[in-house]
């Protein structure tokens, strides 16, 4: 009898996703509690975060230093997507809408954690329903 592990006690990875969110107020307990949703929801859904990027600025700009950080990592070799918290985490409308359409550009998902509403665009979502439905208390 082969003595060798079945699937589901291998040590497997699931597809591999980067963090994105906007911390401008509150501390490193706010920031904290934002990436911890993140990493969680990517337990939950067997997805691997392998790292998140930060924007800290008040002011937004459509090209950001981490943005564009998470921009470039997307072009990496089995990158499945984007996870954000919520949607607002990309920014005022018009410039989400730009970066929804440079994340389509990278042909990878955006994820959105919490989101009460189907979002519009071409950006595909994780899952089968047209939108996600809130996910926990974080």
């Amino acid at each position: 009898m082969d003595e060798e592990l079945i699937t589901e006690r291998r040590p497997v990875t699931g597809p591999q996703v980067f963090g994105y969110v906007r911390h401008v107020t509150g501390g490193q307990a706010r920031h904290a509690a934002l990436v911890d949703c993140l990493t969680e929801y990517c337990r939950r859904h067997e997805l691997t975060l392998c790292g998140v990027f930060t924007d800290r600025e008040a002011t937004v700009a459509v090209r950001s230093p981490a943005f564009v950080g998470l921009l470039d990592t997307l072009e990496l070799p089995n990158t499945y997507g984007i996870v954000i918290p919520v949607l607002s985490h990309l920014g005022p409308k018009r410039i989400a809408s730009e970066r929804r359409q440079q994340i389509t550009a990278t042909s990878t998902r955006l994820i959105v954690v919490r989101s009460n509403k189907t979002i519009p665009g071409p950006v595909p979502f994780l899952g089968a329903s047209p939108g996600l439905q809130q996910q926990g208390g974080t």
